[in-house]
């Protein structure tokens, strides 16, 4: 039987998560990042084996892990700029009409003055090499606050890339005026859980 001391056990720190306090930020979608709605922390999946025996099969912890999709939902600008910015990213991934289009991606999100590697950036205006990411992929991080909207938790995703954007509904028969939101979804290589602060 497993014994515990109770007393030593109270965690130092009482208070609850909120899911209203987060900050979403990806290298290749500046302007939707702003009009963020909701995200969430992916879920993990680790696999499993199973040991024969004649009397009862006995579950062993795999040895692949599976990670869910990574899904956000945001407010689109009346130009599309944002929802246009994750449009254009996953047809430069599937480039249906010719090759430019994944040479196109590859330098996508990039505001450097053509031929330059630093100073001031001028958005729309992209340099011809790569991002650093490889261009078809982009670093993440979901930043999670405090009550006192004090960044404490970082969930840092690796070699993002979108695998589905969904679809935007125009009714002119809506009586009030609920402003379009798109729901995009991201696989990753990984994702890691980085404490900024413990306090």
């Amino acid at each position: 039987m497993t014994t515990t001391n109770i007393i030593n056990r109270e965690p130092s720190k009482q208070d609850y998560a909120s899911p209203v306090q987060f900050r979403f930020k990806c290298t290749k979608l500046p302007l939707v990042e702003f009009f963020v709605q909701s995200a969430n922390i992916p879920g993990i999946n680790l696999g499993s084996a199973q040991q024969t025996n004649p009397l009862y099969d006995i579950p062993l912890p795999g040895d692949k892990i599976t990670y869910a999709s990574l899904d956000l939902s945001f407010l689109v600008d009346e130009n599309l700029n944002n929802y246009k910015e994750i449009h254009d990213w996953i047809l430069g991934l599937g480039f249906p009409s010719n090759h430019q289009q994944f040479a196109d991606l590859q330098t996508a999100g990039s505001d450097r003055f053509p031929g330059s590697t630093a100073g001031p950036t001028v958005p729309g205006v992209h340099t011809p090499a790569p991002l650093s990411e490889g261009g078809i992929y982009s670093d993440a991080t979901l930043t999670v606050l405090n009550s006192k909207n004090i960044a404490k938790t970082e969930i840092r995703f690796e070699n993002v890339y979108p695998t589905s954007l969904g679809s935007l509904s125009y009714d002119v028969r809506a009586t009030d005026i609920d402003y379009l939101q798109a729901s995009v979804s991201f696989n990753y290589m990984n994702y890691d859980i980085v404490q900024i602060s413990t306090t």
